[in-house]
């Protein structure tokens, strides 16, 4: 980005309309931007006094160098490579799949994982986990919008949802019976996290209480043997959407639980699931994040095998699926500029009442809470609403049986797809896993080694450009999504610009993004063929 473009952006945001929340200002002028989740923007509020436990944590890393306002007299773009490094790498997450042995038996041979704020605080959410009762591992990237509440709950929830829906029912009972007798549960999940990743220990009792309703639900279906994955993934969102919206209709005691009980509830967020066992592949989507498969073709060019529909308006099954469900006169009011009922991109979403309850169930639960202002929830009925629900958090489900050239799976919010295509992602993936073989230093040294020898070996690996090469490949694809100039290049005074934005100011430009990518054992996978 020149030093124009530069100025040209904090010009836009000086001269644009600007509207006032509680306590900051927020911008109406969008350049650049097609979308944003929400029309209705409001401040985000704090929960919690100082010291307290708050939904809205952001990665404190990741603020180092932004400004929090565009009328601050010395406002600068400027960043040195280090620190454009340090906000980029804040949020990393790698892990490589290895047995008790050391060996890596399994199909997936490791991930890696990055966020990128825009808002502030960031509302994606990302988890990964091993399943420990079943087999398969589970990797998911959540969007959320009006606020991280819901996206925070769904990405704690969903991961013990799906595994107890694939659980046997010799295990159900068998955890229902140590419950009962007040003696330790085996683990269902081993989390793979990042320090900076949100946990709130506080509500883990009342969501494992609500867990066991679930499972307990599944014993008495009687049913053996028990869900298909697919079946278990569709049950698994369906019955968490459920027991989000439930739970704030219950009645609370505890005001910290009643608090966090609505943000979820009226906060909403967009989920894609992965589930990896062996060669078998399944990706739940509900909303428009986005899964794409990078196959490495026997000719030796790359393609991209897309798993995932975005549910919203752009897509034909979505519009064709809601007027199904609606009153033939609703026809023209159901999506308005592109937004269901005017108001929400995606056709699908977890929490979102607002756009599932009626009108008189939602004047009840907030005319009895508390302070609902002070939480930012707002009750707001659009225009034309007539017949919810209008919005499902209701999966569609993806099963790909994995070959040996599916190298590996992107899953991102829909922050990084509004940068990128799925070509070019897959693209920058694979140019990367070859930069990264190519430019592997050599093991074998000449004898004598002496300190000359390995300072050339330093040179040499430097000049080769592995020292700035990002390790993590998600870095790599959040620093091309905002920093890539018209050449596909990353251009360093854009990147730092782009960085550098103020709060109010940067989700005109870019939407939170995270990114997990997760790569195969080509090798675990052939040994599948072979001996089946």
């Amino acid at each position: 980005m020149s030093r124009t473009v530069s100025s040209l952006i904090l010009s836009s945001a000086r001269n644009s309309i600007v509207c006032q929340g509680k306590g900051r200002w927020y911008s109406i002028c969008i350049p650049n931007r097609n979308k944003i989740k929400w029309k209705l923007v409001v401040s985000k509020a704090h929960l919690f006094p100082a010291g307290g436990c708050s939904l809205d944590s952001p990665l404190p890393s990741q603020k180092a160098f932004r400004h929090t306002s565009t009328e601050e007299e010395h406002f600068s773009f400027q960043l040195s490579p280090s620190q454009i490094n340090d906000i980029l790498r804040a949020g990393e997450l790698s892990h490589r799949t290895l047995d008790l042995a050391g060996r890596n038996a399994s199909s997936v041979l490791r991930f890696e994982s990055n966020q990128l704020a825009s808002n502030s605080p960031m509302e994606d959410r990302r988890s990964a986990a091993t399943c420990l009762q079943t087999a398969g591992m589970l990797f998911g990237v959540f969007d959320g919008h009006a606020g991280s509440a819901c996206a925070q709950a769904v990405s704690e929830r969903l991961p013990h949802y799906i595994a107890v829906s694939l659980m046997s029912r010799q295990s159900l009972e068998e955890i229902e019976l140590a419950v009962e007798s007040m003696k330790p549960v085996r683990p269902i999940l081993q989390w793979h996290r990042h320090p900076n990743d949100v946990e709130y220990r506080e509500i883990t009792s009342r969501y494992f209480e609500n867990l066991r309703v679930y499972w307990q639900h599944l014993l008495d279906l009687d049913t053996e043997p028990g869900f298909s994955l697919e079946e278990a993934m569709v049950c698994a969102f369906k019955r968490l959407d459920s027991d989000i919206s439930l739970e704030v209709q219950a009645p609370q005691e505890n005001e910290l639980m009643r608090n966090i009980a609505l943000q979820v509830a009226f906060s909403g967020a967009t989920a894609c699931v992965a589930h990896v066992d062996g060669v078998h592949l399944h990706v739940a989507n509900t909303g428009d994040c986005r899964a794409v498969l990078g196959v490495h073709e026997e000719d030796g060019t790359w393609s991209t095998l897309p798993l995932t529909r975005d549910h919203n308006a752009c897509d034909e099954f979505e519009i064709r699926r809601l007027k199904r469900e609606h009153p033939r006169s609703e026809e023209k009011t159901l999506f308005v500029n592109d937004r269901l009922l005017g108001i929400l991109m995606p056709s699908r979403a977890f929490g979102d009442v607002q756009l599932k309850w009626s009108k008189e169930l939602q004047h009840s639960v907030l005319e009895n809470s508390c302070d609902v202002e002070a939480l930012n929830i707002y009750q707001y009925v659009p225009p034309n609403y007539h017949t919810p629900p209008y919005l499902t958090a209701e999966p569609e489900v993806t099963y790909h049986k994995l070959r040996s050239k599916d190298k590996f799976l992107v899953i991102a919010s829909d922050g990084l797809w509004e940068m990128l295509s799925n070509e070019k992602v897959v693209r920058l993936v694979a140019g990367h896993l070859t930069e990264l073989n190519v430019q592997k230093p050599q093991l074998t040294f000449k004898k004598p080694v002496n300190l000359g020898y390995m300072h050339n070996l330093l040179l040499q690996r430097k000049s080769r450009g592995l020292a700035s090469l990002d390790q993590n490949i998600a870095t790599h694809l959040i620093r091309h999504a905002i920093g890539s100039n018209e050449y596909g290049e990353v251009d360093p005074e854009k990147l730092a610009a782009m960085l550098t934005l103020p709060e109010d100011l940067a989700r005109m430009y870019r939407d939170d993004i995270t990114v997990t990518v997760v790569y195969f054992n080509s090798e675990t996978i052939d040994n599948y063929y072979r001996n089946s």
